[in-house]
């Protein structure tokens, strides 16, 4: 079990990031890997974003680490600022709720569950000449969908009518899109966003308690002492 850090007044930063240490590495990660977006010419970047992307074309030829890299990495670095709001607004406080392990296992189901059944409409539309062969290579990276999900399970820390209010927003953020011009990655949101509301069952304990040191047993020379002072009295 990942032991739970409060946040401490007097080190109001460290404390932050130390008790929610998952969205704090992820963020890194995703930083180092948009300055180097930034840095390389732009027929590597090219390489890059396509290598690292969850595509059917890298999802059939290595699944597993197509699922994993394009997790870190983001299009447009410009929006890593945005970004960092969005993670210290959900990712942390999901994480600082729940513990690391169970918003790991949320935010991962998201994004595996909402980028495997969008890029399988992604298939059966070009099977069906309802879109270009050329989907099979499309940049799919991004943090999106585990961000949905995040966004989906942060419902349940808020109580009464915030929390139908919280609900109905972000319905119609991620719902909208999809009715109006969906798109696969709006697709993958509406599913990561499921995949949170679905999580209900891991809030109903949130706080892991670590267990409490035993109570000192009374050695026998203390209890000698009291036994001769009862005597006294």
């Amino acid at each position: 079990m990942i032991e739970h850090h409060e946040p401490e007044p007097s080190r109001p930063v460290r404390s932050w990031i130390r008790s929610a240490p998952g969205t704090h590495i992820w963020l890194l990660i995703i930083a180092v890997t948009s300055i180097v977006v930034v840095i390389v010419p732009d027929h590597l970047e090219h390489v890059l974003l396509h290598r690292n992307s969850s595509n059917i074309h890298e999802l059939a030829r290595h699944p597993m680490r197509a699922l994993l890299s394009s997790a870190f990495w983001i299009e447009d670095p410009a929006s890593l600022p945005l970004y960092a709001v969005l993670f210290e607004v959900f990712h942390a406080n999901v994480e600082r709720w729940l513990g690391t392990l169970r918003w790991l296992v949320i935010v991962a189901t998201g994004h595996i569950t909402a980028t495997l059944v969008s890029q399988r409409v992604v298939l059966m539309a070009i099977q069906d000449n309802r879109a270009p062969r050329s989907m099979v290579h499309v940049v799919d990276i991004g943090v999106s969908y585990g961000l949905a999900a995040a966004v989906g399970v942060l419902t349940y820390r808020l109580p009464g009518l915030w929390r139908f209010l919280y609900l109905a927003g972000s319905l119609a953020f991620f719902g909208l899109p999809l009715i109006t011009d969906g798109t696969f990655t709006d697709l993958g949101h509406v599913i990561a966003l499921a995949v949170g509301l679905l999580a209900w069952p891991l809030t109903r304990h949130p706080h892991p308690r670590l267990p409490k040191p035993p109570k000192p047993r009374p050695s026998h020379g203390n209890s000698l002492v009291r036994g001769v002072r009862r005597g006294a009295e």
